[in-house]
């Protein structure tokens, strides 16, 4: 029953951390309301993002970032708040 009870406290001080981390990262804000983030409104939560990056991270090569790819270029750590 003591192991249990460890595991479990573990597992919830495991979770909150993850859940602070994401907490912590920047919100990029669809300033335009169309559904999808420019190079301006990513680089207006994460300054150090170049051009390239951004090109890099726009997978479909649509000009812009759908949430999907937003949250990959993040979790890759391409996109770092600063």
């Amino acid at each position: 029953m003591k192991k249990i009870a460890l595991v479990l406290a573990a597992s919830a001080l495991s979770a909150t951390a993850v859940f602070a981390e994401d907490a912590a990262a920047p919100v990029v804000a669809d300033t335009d309301a169309n559904g999808t983030f420019s190079l301006a409104e990513v680089q207006a939560a994460y300054a150090a993002v170049t051009e390239e990056a951004f090109k890099a991270a726009d997978t479909d090569a649509s000009g812009e970032l759908s949430a999907e790819e937003l949250q990959a270029a993040v979790d890759a750590g391409s996109f770092k708040a600063e």
